[in-house]
């Protein structure tokens, strides 16, 4: 008898040991190809910055989610006004940041009126500027009251740039953030990692993993490796689309092919000569083979546009037949503006092989018309000082990955330095407008401007091809936003 129950708390030991084993892994390594410069979403124009830390580490009043819909975040719900201008919103109770201060509408009113001051360093200020007071009612509920209805407030309150913050840790949150997501930061490695550890705290509903390191890791060409080590478990955004083939009959990985809201454009600088003649602008837009560039730079996975709107989204106008690729076209518009026998210029190119890739091969088609330019590649944090920042470059390549951000070009000291009153306007019409087709009309409008105007070159939307473990679960498989939400990715086994 004694033998028989050894024998069965033997097989017992033996069970619970395996069940352990078998139990589903609970860390994760992504991998990302641009390293932020820092670590505060609220204070960088980066889109790695938002690529860790948005809805993972930091939380706004409202998020996006994967679908580009507006959710309830740290606001569990709120109420307008019949005139459109107030909003009430009605806090979670409970909350924390991860440095164990208590979260209430007094860090709402300090995070809005800090990211809408003048002396603010937010890379996004024109999402705050219909705020006019933001009032505290009670621990649990802030109204902010705007200048004029605004459609897209909800919206934009749910941008990494609107997360709620805490005064106590929002001088040190580059270098150390400090949110209330269900992640908090652990350690950055910099030039390597930044680990995210589960958040015991957290207020909402728990995530799967107790782990996350996002591993930097720069070459595309290193991507697949990798994989194939099982170094990284996932790649959200690919860097290699060439690759893409090579894997995706891969019984082990899981090979999802998304959307963006990344218009990725021919930038210039609009009062540089000679690019402050709308021939010379109109002269590249007709040297640019759009189907070259997207076959040789996203591997045949971008989809062409003619001015900056997703082809995704329903404002979405189709003007990629103004330019059709015409090389004697361009050259004789430069003849019109006095120089028919070229110029030189630079291009300026940051890391990603988008940018880099591209870049090659717009040189290549600008030759082909008289203009030489010089291939100039740049690091990120020099694109975001030199170009971004100070304005000084001729032409870039970069792909801008905020949603519906079309009324950039109305931003007087943005990096196009392109200056248009009617455009303007329009962009001013479409921040009162709640009317759906009205706005529709505006929005075409505008992209009409922007392409007749030849502001930059558009290229093509940014695909979004995911790379992951294919026993993982729950990551995006479109971008609506610059984001690498893991709250519902898991391990499947």
């Amino acid at each position: 008898m004694k033998l028989w129950k050894t024998i069965l708390t033997a097989a017992a030991l033996v069970l619970s040991a395996g069940t352990s084993a078998f139990a589903a892994r609970t860390d994760l390594v992504i991998g990302i190809t641009l390293e932020p410069p820092h670590l505060d979403p609220t204070a960088g124009a980066a889109a790695a910055i938002d690529e860790v830390l948005y809805a993972n580490v930091f939380e706004g009043l409202t998020r996006i989610g994967p679908n580009g819909e507006v959710l309830p975040d740290l606001a569990e719900s709120w109420a307008i006004s019949d005139d459109g201008k107030v909003y009430t919103f009605k806090l979670h109770t409970g909350v924390k940041f991860h440095d164990g201060t208590d979260f209430n509408a007094d860090d709402v009113k300090f995070s809005l009126d800090r990211a809408r001051a003048d002396n603010s360093v937010n890379a996004q200020k024109g999402l705050f500027a219909a705020i006019d007071t933001v009032e505290v009612v009670d621990p649990a509920k802030v109204r902010i009251t705007l200048k004029n209805p605004q459609s897209s407030f909800l919206y934009n309150m749910g941008w990494g740039d609107a997360v709620i913050v805490a005064p106590e840790t929002a001088d040190t949150n580059k270098e150390k953030p400090v949110g209330t997501g269900p992640f908090k930061f652990q350690n950055w490695a910099k030039g390597s990692s930044i680990t995210l550890i589960k958040s015991d705290t957290y207020w909402g509903a728990p995530v799967s993993l107790d782990k996350a390191e996002f591993r930097i890791v720069p070459d595309a060409a290193a991507a697949v490796p990798a994989l194939l080590s099982g170094d990284i478990q996932a790649f959200p955004f690919f860097p290699d689309p060439d690759s893409v083939a090579q894997i995706k009959d891969d019984p082990r990985f899981k090979v999802v092919i998304g959307a963006t809201e990344g218009e990725t454009i021919l930038s210039i600088n609009n009062k540089k000569p000679p690019f402050d003649k709308l021939q010379v602008r109109q002269a590249i837009s007709f040297a640019l083979d759009r189907k070259a560039i997207i076959d040789g730079a996203s591997a045949g996975l971008g989809v062409p546009i003619g001015s900056h709107m997703s082809p995704a989204n329903k404002a979405y106008v189709d003007l990629t037949g103004l330019y059709p690729h015409n090389v004697e076209k361009a050259k004789e518009l430069l003849k019109e503006a006095g120089l028919e026998n070229g110029f030189k210029a630079t291009l300026k190119l940051p890391p990603p092989p988008y940018a880099r890739l591209g870049g090659e091969i717009v040189a290549s088609q600008l030759r082909d018309v008289g203009i030489q330019l010089e291939i100039v590649p740049v690091e990120w944090a020099q694109w975001l000082d030199q170009v971004f920042t100070k304005k000084d470059y001729d032409l870039t390549i970069v792909s801008h990955t905020e949603p519906n951000d079309i009324d950039i070009y109305s931003r007087k000291d943005y990096y196009f330095n392109y200056d248009n009153p009617t455009f303007d306007k329009i962009i001013a019409d479409l921040s009162l407008t709640s009317d759906e087709a009205k706005r529709m009309t505006l929005l075409g409008e505008a992209q009409k401007i922007l392409a007749d105007d030849a502001v930059v070159g558009f290229l093509y939307e940014l695909p979004k091809a995911g790379v992951w473990d294919a026993k993982l679960e729950g990551f995006w498989e479109n971008a609506p936003i610059q984001a690498n939400d893991l709250t519902k990715v898991k391990w499947t086994e």
